[in-house]
């Protein structure tokens, strides 16, 4: 509070950015949080750990960010983030998460999320990424930059990309499902769709990832979810 002779002038308070943390583990929730309570200006405001609970918080406190990971409870962070971005005055998407930025940034972008920052980076990273966000722009590690770049141009991708991020949204989705050890029954229901469609992703699966069988598929998604460090 500043004086102007006799007047006094009241300093306008700073303002606060509301944030929601989409997450389904506790303590990735509250490591977060904790960091984000070190930052004067930043509020978290709600928490989630899957899609409906998300958007019912989201909802009722209208945050100016919502920080999402991709793996939620019973739930897939990439639908979230895609129904979250088509609502009316959405809140602004940051992606926060273990999976394998090649695989995944871009799709979160085109989803309609603002940024994608791996949880392994360091703190000064995650708040790096999440004022860049707020600030107006887009959030991507230097090399998935160029990765990015090389997708939308049409060139090849950048060296490290996983053969995996050949795959669609839904045959990646089914791709973890089976890595996970599910039936073709139990993926059908998981994914509401039929036994016979499964099968037609599978097959499209072998073609672009050069496998023969069902097993092998099998065994190179449970691969690829082990050496992502993803829980299986």
């Amino acid at each position: 509070m500043g004086r102007r002779g006799s007047l006094e002038v009241m300093e306008p308070p700073a303002k606060t950015t509301t944030l929601v943390i989409v997450d389904d583990h506790p303590l990735v929730r509250a490591g977060i949080k904790a960091l984000l309570h070190l930052e004067g200006d930043l509020d978290v405001v709600g928490e989630a750990e899957d899609h409906a609970e998300a958007i019912e918080v989201i909802a009722a406190v209208q945050p100016d960010l919502v920080l999402v990971d991709l793996s939620l409870k019973n739930s897939n962070g990439l639908n979230l983030i895609k129904e979250l971005a088509q609502k009316r005055n959405a809140p602004l998407i940051l992606t926060v998460s273990m999976h394998d930025e090649y695989t995944y940034a871009v799709r979160c972008l085109k989803a309609g999320a603002r940024g994608y920052i791996m949880k392994q980076e360091g703190t000064e990273r995650i708040l790096e990424a999440i004022r860049c966000v707020l600030s107006g722009e887009t959030y991507l590690s230097s090399a998935m930059t160029r990765n990015a770049v090389n997708h939308v141009s049409g060139l090849r991708p950048t060296p490290g990309a996983s053969p995996v991020s050949m795959l669609s949204n839904r045959e990646l989705e089914l791709f973890q499902l089976t890595g996970k050890g599910l039936e073709i029954a139990e993926i059908a229901e998981v994914m509401s769709i039929s036994p016979r469609t499964v099968e037609v992703h599978r097959s499209h699966i072998k073609k672009k990832l050069g496998l023969r069988t069902s097993t092998e598929i099998f065994q190179v998604a449970y691969d690829w979810l082990r050496d992502s460090g993803l829980q299986i």
